[in-house]
């Protein structure tokens, strides 16, 4: 419980080629292993059954998780672009953790309570119920969506797809998570008045539209068109320790009615606000994440980090690639980190878009 996980990780354009390098890249760290992390660039989706096989028999780690994403980070170095894999491997407390593709069965109700580590199929229809109902089984989840195109995406065991898989870790093994926003409010928080199917027709007995100009400001309300992939919705969420929300696409403007179509199901009487992509504010909230998860380490060491990140944050957002994950082993030290690039993030029993979350299992203090 104490030995810290080993990272790997490899650019090729062939799938073999790379998962020989993060072979050799694990070393003998394989052999003390009993579970593994695996993410591959969307290059190598058509391999990642070819990939999970190769890994297993030369490893002889039995147990595997992850995916494909529309990119992976190890370490400090993050890739979206060609083909990518990145690896971790370490040991985990038999009888003290369960890998699980799609039903998770009595184990949660057998090990209350406990953290899912999981990835989700953004093509699911019904997956917003299922990572409610996952999160009220286990008491918490952490995550992330994987590829929306192409092949099966999903690896736990086998590859698969629909619904959530990944591994849940009962409460002997110490974990640590923490989100952060990538949006920053521009208004104050309004009441939905007249609401249907995803369409927000009123915002506190007005039209949403008109609502939407005043928050925004005169020069953006000129030009609706400027507000695309800038503006979003934001759902606040009722008791949180902490302004939280999430955010959520503004899909449409329906200027003749004045209504807003939102990629959201709210209902009347909930709280709605505007707000903005904003890389100062994202970068502030990033550092108090990481300043608020290294008070809570304390002196224990980082035995293993998972961090999964937004597709519109990343060089989108900060300017180049792998400045996020440089800023947490520059606060947080040097640890072994693996993650993917998202296509919506999961936290507690919820779905966000723009954030990052960072999940750590420390080890013992001295």
């Amino acid at each position: 419980m104490t030995a810290p996980f080993t990272v790997a990780q490899a650019q090729a354009s062939h799938w073999g080629t790379a998962a020989k390098a993060c072979l050799e890249g694990l070393g003998s760290a394989a052999k003390q292993a009993n579970i593994g992390f695996l993410y591959a660039s969307e290059w190598f989706s058509p391999d990642l059954s070819s990939i999970l096989t190769f890994l297993r028999e030369t490893t002889r780690i039995e147990h595997w998780v992850g995916g494909v994403a529309p990119g992976v980070c190890a370490g400090s170095s993050e890739y979206r672009d060609g083909g990518a894999l990145a690896v971790m491997v370490g040991h985990l407390p038999p009888g003290h953790f369960h890998v699980f593709a799609g039903d998770a069965g009595q184990w949660p109700a057998r090990h209350f309570p406990s953290v899912g580590l999981v990835h989700g199929d953004p093509r699911d229809p019904g997956l917003l119920d299922t990572i409610r109902d996952l999160a009220a089984a286990t008491g918490f989840l952490v995550g992330g969506l994987l590829s929306a195109s192409g092949p099966p995406a999903q690896l736990a065991d086998q590859v698969m797809a629909g619904g959530l898989s990944g591994v849940l870790l009962d409460e002997t093994i110490p974990v640590l998570t923490g989100i952060t926003q990538g949006c920053a409010p521009i208004g104050p928080v309004h009441t939905i008045t007249e609401v249907w199917d995803g369409v927000v027709m009123q915002l506190d007995g007005r039209p949403a539209l008109e609502v939407l100009k005043e928050d925004v400001g005169e020069l953006l309300a000129r030009d609706l068109r400027r507000i695309a992939g800038y503006i979003h919705v934001g759902l606040p969420i009722p008791g949180s320790d902490r302004p939280d929300y999430q955010v959520r696409t503004l899909v449409g403007i329906d200027p003749g009615h004045g209504w807003l179509a939102i990629g959201d199901q709210p209902a009347e009487g909930d709280p709605l606000l505007f707000v903005r992509r904003d890389a100062n504010a994202a970068q502030a909230d990033l550092g108090r994440m990481l300043d608020d998860l290294k008070a809570r380490l304390g002196n224990r060491p980082i035995r293993a980090g998972f961090y999964v990140s937004c597709t519109g944050r990343g060089a989108h957002m900060f300017g180049e690639d792998g400045a996020e994950p440089t800023l947490l082993t520059e606060v947080l030290g040097e640890f072994p980190l693996i993650g993917f690039i998202a296509n919506g993030e999961i936290s507690r029993d919820r779905l966000y878009g723009f954030t990052g979350v960072l999940t750590l299992l420390p080890g013992e203090g001295e």
